[in-house]
């Protein structure tokens, strides 16, 4: 596991320099070395991971989104709140009119989709800018989900979604805000209205794609909705 440091190196962290520093220093350093050398592993893996990424011809996401939805996944896979090695990655900082969702098999290192996504009425125009996790507020939220069962709706097939991040998107299911089809998400509707269409909240996609991308992420899988505008911290804030 990406987490794990082995004794010898804790025991000779705890035995460098004894004779002149207290108990209570020596363990700071140790902790803070262990820190970062956790921190540089789970980089060096991510970076490892990201540059051997089979593309299928799509455009690769950020590193740097694309980091934080990996470090997510990792920790989500590990307390058991995921299980299948797919992760989906909506990056909210690009413009509506970008294909701006990924959907990846982490098994295989693979980009399986890229799509057009939309984002609540509300959150903004063809930027996404404001987020809430309140009813009503027709307004998208960020954060970690894990993904539930397909059902029928007024939309067609669509998809559950279960946020995970207390006071950030822990309300989803309550909300109504799920994964589904849509006329508006549509490189036509971007020609004939210079931006995207926008939903009530959910993250919408086109029709010809919904049953392939819910079919392949339902079922306890990890989606993550990013925007520059929230700080990613993993240990403090990230699983209800």
């Amino acid at each position: 596991m990406i987490y794990k440091i082995y004794p010898l190196f804790v025991f000779l962290l705890l035995s460098f320099g004894k004779d002149s520093k207290s108990t209570s220093e020596i363990k700071k350093e140790t902790s803070k070395s262990i820190a970062k050398v956790v921190t540089l592993t789970v980089d060096a893996k991510i970076e490892s991971v990201y540059n051997t990424l089979n593309t299928n011809s799509f455009q690769l996401p950020e590193l740097k989104t694309f980091s934080e939805a990996l470090k997510g996944f990792y920790l989500l896979k590990e307390k058991g709140k995921i299980q299948k090695d797919i992760l989906t990655l909506i990056d909210f900082s690009l413009s509506s009119n970008t294909k701006r969702l990924w959907v990846i098999d982490l098994a295989t290192n693979t980009i399986l989709f890229q799509s057009l996504v939309a984002h609540g009425r509300n959150t903004g125009e063809e930027y996404a800018s404001a987020f809430s996790n309140s009813d009503s507020s027709y307004k998208s939220s960020l954060g970690f989900y894990s993904t539930g069962e397909i059902y029928q709706g007024k939309h067609g097939a669509s998809l559950r979604l279960d946020g995970l991040e207390n006071g950030v998107n822990d309300h989803a299911r309550g909300r109504g805000v799920v994964m589904h089809g849509a006329d508006y998400v549509s490189e036509s509707f971007i020609r004939n209205n210079k931006r995207l269409g926008r939903s009530q909240g959910c993250p919408a996609i086109p029709f010809e794609l919904t049953n392939k991308i819910i079919q392949t992420i339902k079922d306890k899988s990890c989606l993550y909705i990013y925007h520059p505008s929230r700080s990613f911290a993993m240990e403090e804030k990230l699983i209800s």
